[in-house]
């Protein structure tokens, strides 16, 4: 699916066996000539999956630039990090000290320089292979952004934590409430950008942590950027094997939903 003459010729042959339209739901299509993707990956401890969620991104059949930013990590990942061959597709940033995942994408936003720009979160929970599918909405000139949807029924699911599934659920009709969105995933990680959306929106971008999500979320609807969502599969991990995100979060983004909602 990349640019090159027999991918091309391989995507049309596969359109003529068993159509354009099943292609297109299986995010099989051509690539635009001289299309590049900005993946930004905030790091936070994550010694033991950093140097794989890397290799899946570079795995990903489309020109890109990866934007490692590692938000003072204590763990020993930043000894992967210094040891890892990034080569001219990718670039590492870190921050002095841990501000939270907000700070850490507000940086790496301020890095890119591809067409369009897909958040990435490098504990494995989310696949790089899906990116054909998150992009596609843009690619097809319809969408101004896309969020991948753990809640649309696409691929495997690990299940976990009824009560989270909850809290998601509910802030994402909270949100979707006030921003008159109808989203099924507010708090995804994969969420995904034309570059001229993060050049307006990341210079407004208030929070530190983990309520740069419904702010994105806000801020996007308030534009009247076109958003669509994608089903993405998932696999989610449980906090012994390192997952972050607990009650304070989610009360916080509460808060923040009224915030920005209010105004920028």
């Amino acid at each position: 699916m990349n640019h090159s003459t027999g991918n091309f010729d391989t995507i049309r042959d596969l359109q003529g066996l068993i159509g354009e339209s099943i292609c297109r739901e299986m995010g099989i299509y051509p690539l635009p000539e001289g299309l590049r993707i900005s993946v930004v990956v905030p790091i936070y401890n994550e010694k033991a999956t950093v140097a794989e969620i890397v290799r899946r991104i570079r795995a990903v059949p489309i020109p890109k630039e990866i934007i490692l930013v590692d938000d003072g990590s204590t763990d020993g990942t930043r000894d992967v990090l210094a040891a890892m061959d990034c080569g001219e597709d990718v670039r590492i940033v870190l921050h002095e000290r841990n501000h939270g995942k907000g700070a850490a994408l507000k940086t790496g936003f301020s890095h890119v320089t591809g067409d369009i720009v897909v958040i990435q979160d490098a504990d494995l929970e989310y696949d790089p292979s899906q990116y054909h599918r998150l992009i596609q909405p843009i690619v097809e000139g319809v969408a101004d952004v896309v969020y991948g949807s753990r809640f649309l029924p696409v691929g495997p699911h690990r299940v976990l934590y009824y009560w989270h599934y909850v809290g998601n659920r509910l802030l994402t009709m909270l949100s979707n409430m006030l921003t008159d969105l109808n989203l099924t995933d507010m708090e995804t990680c994969y969420k995904v950008f034309r570059r001229e959306v993060v050049e307006a929106v990341a210079p407004t971008l208030k929070e530190k942590q983990f309520g740069i999500e419904p702010e994105l979320t806000c801020k996007v609807a308030r534009r009247k950027y076109r958003v669509y969502e994608v089903g993405i599969s998932y696999f989610g991990r449980t906090y012994e094997e390192g997952k972050k995100i607990g009650l304070a979060d989610a009360c916080h983004a509460f808060w923040c939903i009224f915030r920005y909602w209010w105004g920028d």
